[in-house]
């Protein structure tokens, strides 16, 4: 059996409910140091999961000789430094989506990862939770035809401290990452690219419909600039145009939905909140049906289940090609540096058209 690869995790919000669980339970991967910022919680994790080494020192973390893999799920403010750390380390990356906090740094980080020659992948596994990968099998076979237009929209209510009176810290403000058009969007951005290519404009609108919060730490009233809905309007290289429209301050909002129009069918993926499920269907038709009908992926798109956390089995099947891209030398079948490059371009693209009120040419 091959040595396992041998994984720092940095972060311990979504890296001990995701990061953590998913490495150990694949067979190739060893968690062997863990990461916060705050002693308790490095200390806590390490304890809670029989992680042998923990820090509040990242820079230390990716400097050891027994971590070959450095997986970065913190605040998108942190991303750009540590992730550079890493790869000047010369480890190879797993990084949480945003890429970073804007273009530039996204650049920056995969010139990095070029010049080092390693593995750089960003958590971008809801391209393999069931229905959005059978829809991509679907739309490789040409099931759609021809784009013509794709809708996507997520309607949700957050809760933050209450509806009332949110929480004010780093996701309240825009220029630490904060808001849903990095932390929702960058998902549905990375889909709508995995499915039909290219973004090559964007003209777009976001918004803050609740700024009023108070601070985690004093409780004193704060105002957010992070916005909490925001709409766009998409042309892709392949001549389809889309919309997208993400809003966390819709009570009773339907969820997700997104809808793909073409030349010869429709598809349609639901999803009942905010992340896509492993038991989320497909509606499907062709042009000449009588009505869409639901598709249920076959089980190879689920080849397992995880009840700690929906998010787990997804993410377990990207670290599976993490893992392979380091076996082979190969870089990730998946998304890439690269990739989150391209997301992050249509992110400051809609910010960069909010500000003037115009279409945003892209790369």
């Amino acid at each position: 059996m091959a040595t396992p690869i041998r994984v720092a995790v940095i972060g311990t919000g979504f890296g001990t409910a995701v990061h953590v669980p998913a490495f150990q339970s694949c067979p190739d991967t060893e968690v062997v140091a863990i990461c916060s910022g705050r002693e308790e919680r490095a200390q806590e994790a390490a304890a809670k999961f029989n992680i042998p080494h923990w820090s509040t020192d990242y820079r230390a973390v990716v400097a050891r000789d027994d971590v070959d893999l450095v997986s970065i799920s913190t605040p998108p403010y942190e991303h750009h430094p540590m992730a550079m750390a890493a790869l000047d380390a010369g480890k190879h990356v797993l990084l949480e989506k945003p890429m970073a906090v804007n273009a530039q740094q996204a650049r920056e980080l995969v010139a990095k990862a070029q010049a080092k020659g390693v593995v750089h992948a960003m958590a971008h596994e809801f391209r393999f939770a069931p229905a959005r990968a059978y829809m991509k099998d679907l739309l490789d076979q040409g099931y759609l035809g021809k784009l013509n237009h794709v809708n996507a929209s997520l309607l949700v209510a957050r809760r933050v401290g209450s509806l009332a009176s949110p929480t004010y810290n780093w996701s309240a403000q825009r220029a630490m990452g904060g808001g849903v058009l990095n932390g929702l969007g960058s998902h549905f951005i990375d889909a709508l690219r995995h499915w039909f290519g290219d973004i090559t404009a964007v003209a777009g609108q976001a918004y803050v419909h609740r700024p009023e919060r108070r601070d985690a730490v004093t409780g004193e009233p704060r105002m957010a600039d992070a916005d909490d809905a925001f709409t766009c309007t998409l042309r892709f290289k392949n001549g389809g145009w889309g919309t997208l429209t993400i809003s966390t301050a819709a009570p009773f909002g339907p969820g997700g939905r997104m809808e793909a129009y073409g030349t010869e069918g429709t598809l349609v993926a639901n999803q009942k909140g905010f992340n896509p499920e492993a038991d989320d269907v497909l509606l499907a038709g062709k042009v000449g049906d009588a009505q869409l009908t639901a598709l249920v992926p076959p089980a190879k798109y689920r080849p397992f289940d995880d009840d700690r956390d929906n998010r787990l089995m997804a993410f377990r099947l990207m670290v599976d090609r993490v893992v392979a891209a380091i076996r082979s030398g190969a870089q990730v079948e998946g998304a890439s540096f690269a990739d989150g490059l391209k997301v992050q371009e249509v992110i400051d693209g809609i910010f960069e058209s909010t500000r003037t009120g115009g279409w945003v040419s892209l790369g």
